[in-house]
């Protein structure tokens, strides 16, 4: 059976199993498609991001970043340059969670061929 799920802290995140947590991480409108586009478009700035994920706007956008930053999924270098230049990459931690992200993807793709089908078969009925 699973495990028990009593009440847990990890930093600050308060959660009651892995699953919880990992949505607190991970989870969101967000946040699986900004890993899942530096996971296959490697290292982005800032606009190449937010080119990437047309709909995000630039306040969220900003804040999921941070958010990931925190804990530890996405690394922000900043140059010291004129005018300033920051990019964003996956950590280590960032990259193991792409077979997830590839997971949903992949799911996705199903549910969108059986949601089509399902569909069809609708308006025939």
């Amino acid at each position: 059976m699973g495990e028990e799920c009593g009440l847990k802290l990890c930093g600050t995140k308060k959660y009651y199993c892995h699953v919880e947590l990992t949505l607190q991480v991970i989870g969101g409108k967000w946040k699986p498609i900004i890993i899942y586009r530096l996971g296959m478009d490697g290292t982005l700035r800032f606009s190449e991001v937010k080119r990437a994920i047309p709909n995000i706007t630039q306040k969220m956008l900003t804040q999921q970043l941070r958010e990931l930053e925190a804990d530890g999924v996405v690394h922000r270098e900043v140059y010291a340059q004129v005018p300033p230049k920051v990019e964003y990459s996956l950590t280590d931690m960032g990259q193991s969670v792409m077979p997830v992200i590839h997971s949903l993807c992949q799911w996705g793709g199903n549910y969108e061929k059986w949601a089509n089908e399902a569909h069809v078969m609708n308006d025939v009925v």
